[in-house]
């Protein structure tokens, strides 16, 4: 049996990645093994792409979010053998992002009466027909959008190389993939959600991670 594999999902400037940093120390402490993972592979082919994309290059593929859609679904394709390779030598895996990740933003940008079929075609591309495995829990970091903002350009600021994108600096596309992020948790997409406020309790998302979650609604913690 491989290792359980956990994603953390939000907005840019949720705190995906603080989260994820401190999941592993208290998972480490613990005495389990854990491997992480952030999508984009920033410094490979796909997810490079799809960078220069967001900020302005590639022949305008950005205004197409189905070909935004499979440039990110492709940078996970071509992690297949890396992320089987964690889940065969931890005991838990965190990835930073993953498939619902592109299935809220595409969904945002196509608009309401879409949403279904854009779910729907990147859930059947990434899991179907790609071969990504299923998570065995999703975490929604659900960040206030101001906050989340706040923060993104902080990040910024504080980094000369770090130019937020098309996608970080449309606040209006922000907030409705915030809502197709809780839609995404409360239909339980594809694996069980766990709903976090911008301070959760690690302690207590810890134990979600090390035991499965009972097989109902989706789950709400702070």
């Amino acid at each position: 049996m491989g290792a359980r594999l956990i994603v953390v999902e939000g907005l840019d400037g949720a705190g995906k990645n603080t989260l994820t940093t401190a999941l592993v120390d208290v998972l480490t402490a613990r005495g389990l093994s854990t491997g992480s993972l952030a999508f984009p592979r920033y410094g490979t082919l796909h997810a490079d792409l799809a960078a220069d994309a967001l900020h302005g290059g590639q022949a305008g593929t950005a205004g197409s979010p189905h070909a935004m859609a499979l440039l990110f679904a492709f940078d996970r394709h071509a992690a297949l053998g890396e992320l089987e390779e964690l889940r065969s030598t931890h005991d838990v895996v965190l990835l930073d992002r993953y498939v619902a990740s592109n299935a809220a933003y595409t969904a945002a940008r196509m608009g309401q009466g879409r949403e279904d079929e854009v779910t729907e075609w990147i859930g059947g591309l990434e899991f179907d027909r790609l071969g990504l495995p299923l998570p065995d829990l999703q975490i929604l970091l659900d960040t206030p959008i101001g906050l989340a903002a706040e923060r993104a350009g902080a990040r910024e600021a504080a980094d000369a190389a770090r130019t937020r994108d098309r996608y970080e600096r449309d606040g209006v596309l922000q907030a409705a993939t915030g809502r197709a992020y809780r839609r995404l948790a409360a239909a339980g997409w594809r694996s069980p959600w766990t709903v976090l406020g911008a301070d959760p309790d690690v302690e207590r998302l810890a134990d979600l991670v090390v035991v499965p979650p009972a097989e109902s609604a989706p789950d709400s913690a702070p």
